[in-house]
């Protein structure tokens, strides 16, 4: 694995550098990031193939939110193979992450990587969004499968803590999302995000309920 490992680490440090984080983690990324690598062949876990390609479009694509997250538990909903959970768990260890999937292939990958990489941050649930019951809100919600940011947040808003926020990772800017979601009375914003070493445009939708919840 360390020939493996090998490849994209200096694009990783550079990366994570770029974006003011610590690169002690990098290796335990690229660990991550080669597991599914080699699940990937078997189990057609994502469209990316290519270990290169993967520290841009995943890991850093990843890591490029963590100044954007709300303090305390996170929970990334259909997470598919671990992404971005697993990342921004590994980033921020003291943080709680929940990975949210119902797929039973991808399950079985996030478990098995959480293991081997010692994750004891990250609880898994494996559960559609509808059926998904936890014991405690989220102080944060996020996803980067949603392609309807108004469907996203009608999903998870009954999940969300008093004051949580729901962040959507998305490509462009779509300012005709904003309608549907301004008559639910919600308050969001485009944050734009800089990857390095991914020549595409980024982005991420914050929203947050605009009537406070009391009681």
């Amino acid at each position: 694995m360390g020939g493996s490992m090998q490849i994209g680490e200096d694009e990783l440090r550079r990366g994570m550098q770029t974006l003011g984080i610590d690169d002690a983690m990098a290796p335990a990324l690229l660990a991550y990031r080669d597991l599914l690598v080699r699940w990937n062949r078997v189990y057609n876990l994502s469209a990316v193939r290519e270990p290169v390609a993967m520290v841009p479009r995943h890991l850093l694509d990843s890591l490029s939110v963590l100044p954007w997250l709300p303090s305390g538990a996170l929970l990334d909903v259909g997470t598919g193979a671990g992404l971005p959970g697993i990342p921004i768990a590994l980033a921020q260890p003291d943080r709680s992450v929940t990975l949210l999937e119902s797929n039973g292939k991808k399950v079985r990958f996030i478990r098995q990587a959480c293991l081997e990489l010692g994750l004891d941050n990250v609880v898994i649930a494996a559960a559609r969004l509808e059926s998904f019951t936890p014991a405690e809100p989220f102080d944060g919600i996020i996803c980067r499968a949603f392609t309807d940011a108004a469907g996203f947040w009608q999903g998870v808003v009954r999940l969300l803590a008093p004051g949580g926020k729901a962040l959507a990772m998305k490509g462009r800017r779509e300012t005709e999302e904003l309608a549907a979601l301004d008559q639910a009375g919600v308050s969001c914003r485009w944050q734009p995000l800089v990857v390095p070493g991914l020549d595409a445009e980024r982005h991420l939708l914050i929203m947050k309920g605009q009537k406070p919840v009391t009681g």
